[in-house]
């Protein structure tokens, strides 16, 4: 049901690296890209995540609530993603671990103050 998702860079060029650094743990790579917008997709065929300039050219925001989830292909892979997102100028909105019995993550927020999620279940 989900084609993509979007996020708001308001340095897009930084972004990228980013999520170059972060996505990459999952094996996901730039599946397209224009001056505004860059597109990312996994190894597996599924939604893409885009990060991009506002069409508006005000300034991105992120939202209250708003959050994005991925999905990890083990638990060791949440760490890793969990700890790349932090070496590659995240910031830490909740370490590695059980949240329930069936569901194991952690949370971080991009270079923007858009927040994540890395999951498994």
């Amino acid at each position: 049901m989900i084609g993509y998702v979007m996020v708001g860079a308001n340095d897009l060029e930084k972004s990228a690296a980013f999520y170059d650094a972060v996505l990459g743990v999952m094996g996901a790579k730039r599946a397209m890209a224009n001056d505004h917008m860059i597109g990312f997709s996994g190894p597996v065929r599924g939604p893409m995540l885009a990060v991009c300039t506002p069409s508006d050219g005000g300034p991105a925001s992120f939202g209250n609530g708003t959050m994005i989830a991925l999905a990890a292909a083990s638990q060791d892979q949440v760490h890793e993603v969990h700890a790349m997102a932090l070496a590659s100028g995240g910031t830490d909105e909740g370490a590695p671990g059980a949240r329930t019995e069936s569901f194991y993550g952690a949370y971080f927020r991009d270079l923007d103050g858009n927040k994540l999620c890395i999951f498994k279940m």
